[in-house]
């Protein structure tokens, strides 16, 4: 089955959700920091600081982030695939040392972040389509890394 036009408005109506509030990028960033304290050096916005701190640069690779995923949820719906539009993705996470449980750790860490942007709307149906659309991602971004 492929993604359905719910999933796809529900990935929607929580990415409006997320953009609203900046502080969600300083949990995201957090969280992940929190699951993987080594990954610090991997995002320059980060690696001098002691603690997650906001600044432009954070909101903006969070925002990056978070709109790829949004971005692919679209893909998905409309052509059963993603594929990335920044051909310089897969080099990036080369350059940075991205591995598998990479992968996993940022899903983890998006999927918390989303459910607390939610609030009461989470739904395991709304996790479902931010893994699918998060996954369909990665797996992009793993091949470009090939």
């Amino acid at each position: 089955m492929g993604f359905t036009e719910k999933q796809e408005a529900l990935v929607n109506s929580s990415w409006e959700l997320f953009k609203q509030n900046p502080s969600y990028s300083v949990l995201f960033y957090t969280i992940i920091l929190k699951k993987a304290p080594a990954a610090k050096g991997m995002f320059s916005f980060l690696k001098d600081s002691a603690e997650v701190v906001d600044s432009p640069k954070l909101q903006a690779h969070a925002e990056k982030v978070f709109g790829m995923v949004h971005d692919s949820a679209i893909q998905l719906r409309a052509s059963g695939e993603v594929v990335v539009g920044d051909a310089t993705l897969g080099a990036i996470h080369i350059q940075k040392g991205v591995v598998d449980p990479h992968f996993v750790v940022v899903k983890e860490a998006l999927l918390e972040t989303i459910k607390e942007a939610s609030g009461k709307k989470w739904s395991e149906e709304l996790s479902t389509a931010w893994e699918v659309a998060y996954e369909g991602l990665a797996s992009a971004i793993k091949k470009a890394m090939n």
